[in-house]
């Protein structure tokens, strides 16, 4: 239950009521009226910007629509005050029922609790790592891959179908450029010196692909031009590198359900259909741009090319899709990729780029308008650099040195579940610190270990609670009596936990998969918050000497628990995501299961996996925390949604 839009409904319910009585002026607008979290707690629970959006439109001061509508909600048993400030701003303050129902809700509604259907069933596809196939994975495509992943995730919590992609830049000089490298490591397997010169990539990891290349073709291609190996030994040194990217990702808890391949694009005309299309609605045409200000980029030639008038869709100038020698540019295979996206029927579009691809936003989201007639909207996600820290040192990554940090290297470094949280407590536009030496602390400063270490904390009260002799599974917290969560204390983490649905719904909205580690890193605060209390103050410990009151507060962390692991989900869903796809050179594209087209989006049932973010450092039980862990803990494990939604994985009891 989203007591967010419950209450709201509640307020449009009165306006209604006021417009019916002449209160107000019929045909108003009443989509702008939002029930929000207020920004001081302590002017109530929620705030009304309705008298402030309508008193234009109304044609009335918002002081006197305020002073209205709080008379009318008045009148509602789940509101207990409705106070006006300032010009016409309503804050309200519920019910201390309405928030102890929070876990009843919760514990009914177990793994859905914060579910949402505002995606309707709709299909969105999201693009996103997308490496050029020519090595492993480095630390700076980690963060795209755990972005996309964990925005999938998201959408499918909160309804949409969800079809994740990786586009195999297979199409271009680069792989050429691999094959060079690898065929050196092939003359080095059979014996030979490998000339690494400048310009090839002098990785050890195409030892093995050197190696794997002479057990199948012995000595064979030695002393061959390239023109008789370059094709072969090109499409088996890119088929090793994307097996060794799937093994990279899937280390991360990553899995796609398509590949799809630039080079599948040549030849197959799919390019030239694109470009017909667009040229049929008058968008090509063959001209001479002007040069650019200050640096000019690579594809700007001064004379006559095939151009795309993406300055009919918003963007700056139009752009080159055919050069003048006749060869593509790098924009239209894209453009051609995003239209078979189109034509597969998808009701949304994401994009995960790096930053370096700002560039392209404006002409990318130009084609797809053009080319779905606007049909179908396009979300350009820039993600910014990882920095990586340790010992107080910065790390290098150069793939063209051989010396960058991969993928495996961090997750082998701090396990999965920690990379991923910490890509995540910033947001994808923003510059990320990544340090080895901070994510492992046992501090407040370090986030993982600060949710973790609250998970730990909940684990140790249901454990401590068992042996005891208290029934604490989900029937008998459910039939707890929850009005003895009376405390302020106790409603403020009920307040924070009720905010998870209208979380989802806002984070999925605007494809901000960030919102959620933000969330919980709050969430763990306020219940580390309360745990602090129970020191001091008797009633706010979990376990008290009335098996029925700790029962009931035994729920609340229970709750808090539940929480953690649905919002992990977001992050990974180790149950259901762990097959690995090869791409199909001839379809362009590998499918799943055989499907061109997934279901609903993986974990729109739930899924099996949890979040074990706090197995790395989780405190031990009965380490300096026994006499702790027997005072306080339900619904707080109820918030393990955030844990799942983040793709993290969470811990049993």
């Amino acid at each position: 239950m989203n007591l967010f839009a419950e209450i709201r409904n509640a307020v449009v319910d009165a306006l209604g009521r006021m417009i019916a009585e002449g209160a107000l002026p019929s045909g108003l607008d009443l989509s702008a009226v939002a029930v929000e979290p207020p920004r001081d707690a302590a002017h109530g629970d929620m705030a009304v910007n309705a008298a402030m959006v309508l008193a234009k439109p109304a044609g009335k001061p918002p002081r006197e629509i305020a002073e209205g509508l709080a008379r009318e909600l008045m009148a509602d048993p789940r509101i207990a005050g409705a106070d006006v400030a300032g010009p016409g701003f309503l804050n309200l303050r519920l019910s201390a029922a309405l928030w102890q129902g929070v876990v009843r809700d919760v514990l009914a509604a177990g793994k859905g609790y914060g579910r949402s259907d505002i995606g309707g069933g709709n299909k969105v596809n999201v693009e996103f790592v997308s490496a050029n196939p020519t090595g492993p994975m480095h630390v700076g495509h980690v963060r795209g891959a755990v972005v996309g992943d964990a925005l999938s995730n998201l959408l499918a919590f909160a309804g949409w179908r969800v079809t994740r992609e990786y586009y195999i830049n297979d199409g271009g000089a680069q792989v050429d450029v691999l094959a060079r490298s690898a065929y050196e490591r092939y003359r080095e397997a059979n014996g030979l010196e490998p000339e690494i010169r400048e310009g090839l990539y002098p990785g050890d990891y195409l030892i093995p692909v050197g190696e794997a290349l002479k057990a199948k073709y012995g000595d064979s291609l030695l002393d061959k031009g390239e023109q008789y190996w370059l094709a072969e030994v090109r499409d088996f040194a890119t088929e090793m590198m994307m097996q060794m990217i799937r093994e990279d990702l899937a280390s991360l808890g990553v899995a796609m359900d398509v590949y799809s391949s630039e080079k599948a694009l040549y030849g197959t005309g799919e390019i030239e259909a694109a470009i017909e299309t667009l040229r049929g609605m008058d968008l090509i045409y063959d001209g001479v741009l002007e040069p650019p200000k200050g640096k000019e980029p690579e594809d700007w030639e001064p004379r006559e090319q095939t151009l795309f008038r993406s300055t009919a869709y918003g963007d700056d100038v139009d752009r080159p899709v055919k050069k003048s020698d006749g060869s593509w540019t790098y924009f239209a295979p894209d453009i051609a990729y995003h239209y078979n996206k189109v034509r597969r029927g998808f009701d949304q579009l994401i994009d995960i780029f790096g930053a370096d691809h700002g560039g392209y936003v404006k002409r990318m989201k130009a084609a797809v308008a053009a080319l779905s007639q606007g049909r179908v909207p396009l979300d350009i996600k820039l993600i910014q650099l990882v920095k990586l820290w340790k010992g107080g040192q910065p790390f290098k990554m150069s793939k063209r040195a051989g010396t960058f940090v991969t993928l495996r290297d961090v997750v082998e470094e701090v396990g999965a579940d920690v990379t991923r949280f910490i890509m995540l407590t910033r947001k994808n536009d923003v510059a990320l610190d990544f340090d080895f030496d901070k994510v492992q602390e046992q501090s407040k400063d370090n986030p993982v270990f600060y949710v973790q270490y609250a998970n730990a904390r909940v684990n140790s009260v249901l454990r401590k609670a068992r042996e005891a002799g208290l029934a604490v599974d989900d029937a008998s917290l459910l039939a707890a009596d929850h009005t003895q969560l009376s405390h302020d204390a106790e409603i403020a983490m009920l307040k924070k936990i009720a905010e998870w649905p209208r979380l989802v719904e806002i984070a999925a909205r605007n494809n901000e998969p960030h919102r959620v580690a933000f969330f919980l890193y709050d969430l763990a605060s306020d219940f580390h918050a309360l745990w602090n209390r129970g020191n001091d103050e008797g009633q706010l410990r979990f376990l008290q000497d009335d098996p029925a009151t700790s029962v009931a507060k035994i729920a609340l962390a229970g709750n808090k628990r539940c929480h953690l692991r649905r919002s992990c989900y977001l992050g990974r869903d180790a149950g259901r995501r762990n097959a690995l796809t090869k791409p199909s050179a001839s379809a362009g594209q590998s499918r799943r299961n055989g499907r061109d087209q997934p279901g609903p989006g993986r974990g729109s049932d739930g899924g099996s996996g949890f979040c074990r973010i706090w197995r790395a450092h989780s405190p031990r039980a009965g380490k300096g925390t026994a006499h702790d862990a027997d005072r306080r803990c339900g619904l707080f494990g109820r918030v393990g949604g955030g844990l799942r939604v983040l793709g993290l994985q969470a811990g049993g009891a």
